[in-house]
């Protein structure tokens, strides 16, 4: 891990463009410290919430010039929210970190690696980026893509979540609950096989998809990057969505729930796949093998970030596997959007306390089950980075639930 910041400049401070109030609101309790990852690591009260609140406000009120120690800090953040749920002022740090990480890139304080900024314009361009990540898909098709955060799975090559909806809607003609799905960029554009199996699950347990041809990118990107065009992007998914017949959004990326919800406030409700199912009488799955158990970890964006309690139980018992949460489920993994690319070693720290407990797990298979394929993508680094050397599998638990290609809707009694 970095230990010290480049030496401190002169230079007025960028910070004042921040609400006054929202900086001020921090009562310095202390309760978002024992839930940081960055200051659990490092036991640095400036690497805490707290600590950068202080550092911003001091710095938006004049009484610290811009200062490379802030811009230091500010980077470590994993931008987890877990001081969210623990603060009880009710902070919004989140809304705070993310107008800071914008303004530290509009003034040039940081500056994304150049690899990010190309994807950031290839997501907010969905065609392209689809077909930027053809190879990809038919790589991971055939097995023959290894990367340390790419997970196995058979994506459709060419057929689009958005055509393959309609096939199965036209086939089985469910006649429940309507919804619009959210896509998403990456999951699409490379992981498109949760996307499949999402639409599965929903039209055998009866729920109609829509899933509108001009959707974009959420901007969870934008956000976790500090880049520019999260507005834009939001926009265009208000008048993408805004107009559907529809009882609600899902999602099956945390993190993509919770930028879109940001974008389409105060219109449609976006919602938890998995939390939407848990309201439904769900279609279970035979009883599995007794000897597989299935760990499950709650994404960051979920919990602290939508504020969802968790994945019903309900939804969970529906999948025909022996679970139970994971050790330390409520902990971010280090994943953070885009943080194990830009922290690397922390992410890794962070991961490897985290699934150290599956090198002892009990089951033959362990399945690590989550919400959130960004999450995945860093379970999976646990295997192929050497933190865990017992097999195990990454699945998204919609994936459990998946009746596979062939299936009847339960009609409503």
């Amino acid at each position: 891990m970095t230990k010290s910041p480049p030496t401190t400049t002169n230079v007025a401070s960028e910070c004042g463009s921040h609400d006054p109030d929202l900086l001020a609101s921090c009562v310095h309790c202390g309760f978002c410290l024992e839930v940081c990852p960055t200051y659990k690591l490092t036991g640095d009260e400036n690497n805490s919430p707290r600590g950068r609140l202080r550092l911003w406000r001091e710095e938006a009120e004049g009484r610290l010039v811009q200062d490379p120690w802030t811009d230091f800090y500010t980077a470590e953040c994993v931008g987890c929210l877990a001081c969210e749920s623990a603060c009880p002022a009710n902070v919004p740090y989140g809304e705070i970190f993310e107008q800071v990480k914008h303004a530290h890139v509009a003034t040039g304080r940081s500056k994304p690696p150049l690899m990010l900024r190309l994807a950031a314009r290839l997501a907010a361009r969905p065609f392209l980026f689809n077909l930027a990540m053809l190879p990809a898909r038919l790589l991971r098709q055939t097995g023959l893509l290894r990367h340390r955060f790419l997970f196995p799975g058979r994506p459709a090559v060419l057929q689009s979540t958005a055509d393959y909806a309609r096939q199965l809607m036209s086939q089985h003609r469910p006649t429940g609950p309507r919804v619009a799905l959210l896509t998403g960029c990456l999951m699409e554009s490379l992981f498109r096989e949760i996307n499949f199996a999402t639409v599965r699950v929903l039209i055998e347990n009866n729920i109609q998809v829509v899933i509108p041809p001009d959707q974009g990118c959420c901007g969870a990107f934008q956000e976790h990057t500090g880049m520019a065009g999260v507005e834009a992007l939001r926009t265009n998914n208000r008048q993408a969505f805004g107009n559907l017949d529809v009882e609600a959004i899902v999602s099956n990326s945390s993190g993509c729930g919770l930028a879109l919800s940001k974008g389409l406030e105060g219109t449609l409700p976006v919602r938890d796949v998995l939390s939407f199912l848990g309201e439904q009488t769900l279609v279970s799955r035979p009883r599995r093998d007794q000897g597989t158990r299935v760990y499950v970890d709650l994404p960051c964006h979920l919990i602290h970030g939508q504020k969802v309690a968790g994945i019903p139980t309900h939804v969970l018992n529906a999948t025909g596997y022996s679970w139970e949460l994971a050790p330390q489920a409520r902990d971010c993994c280090g994943s953070g959007g885009v943080y194990n690319i830009q922290k690397p070693e922390n992410s890794r720290e962070i991961l490897a306390k985290k699934s150290a407990f599956l090198n002892q797990a009990a089951g033959k298979p362990v399945i690590l089950a989550t919400s959130n394929h960004v999450c995945m993508m860093q379970w999976n680094s646990a295997r192929s980075g050497g933190l865990v050397t017992k097999p195990y599998e990454v699945r998204h638990v919609i994936q459990l639930l998946d009746p596979g290609e062939t299936f009847t809707i339960r009609q409503p009694s």
